[in-house]
């Protein structure tokens, strides 16, 4: 990649995270045109600009973006919209950024969830569904849990684009 790249990649990055955010606050979802969107950009910028190996690198970033996140989707504690954000940014930065954007992401999003539970008076309630959810995995395995995952739950929510956006922030930055 030349200079140019290595500057504009990661500013789309940021670009379309912000655009995540904004529309993750104002409707709780991350449209399908902006994830699906950024990562075909991603892919095709990186075939491009660095023919195959730059397929690969983009690929990979989709693919290792969306297995971090997915997990959490699958148990019901995370929308798709956020593991598709994560996997298109992953296809813009690449699977070693994608595996950061999701470690920065999640310890400010655990930061935040904290804050958000504290501040609706939620924490009690939130460290006893953490209980109850750990103990039924215990008993019966990693699977969803009625009333505990986000689809059945009325606590407070996160816009959780803002945390992936803290994380690629962080992750931009220590490049």
């Amino acid at each position: 990649m030349n200079s140019t790249s290595t500057t504009i990649v990661p500013l789309i990055a940021l670009v379309v995270g912000f655009a995540a955010c904004v529309t993750d606050v104002r409707s709780r979802r991350i449209p399908n045109l902006l994830t699906f969107g950024a990562a075909a950009a991603g892919i095709a910028v990186h075939s491009s600009i660095g023919g195959w190996g730059g397929f690969q690198t983009a690929s990979t970033g989709w693919l290792a973006g969306t297995a971090l996140f997915l997990p959490m989707f699958i148990l019901g504690g995370m929308g798709a919209g956020d593991v598709k954000l994560l996997a298109a940014l992953g296809a813009w930065l690449g699977p070693r950024d994608a595996f950061w954007m999701a470690v920065y992401g999640s310890m400010a999003g655990g930061a935040i969830a904290f804050v958000v539970a504290l501040r609706h008076g939620y924490l009690a309630i939130a460290f006893r569904n953490l209980g109850t959810l750990l103990r039924y995995w215990w008993l019966a395995g990693p699977r969803p849990l009625p009333g505990v995952s986000l689809e059945h739950n009325t606590g407070p929510r996160l816009a959780y684009a803002i945390p992936i956006f803290i994380g690629t922030v962080i992750t931009v930055w220590l490049q």
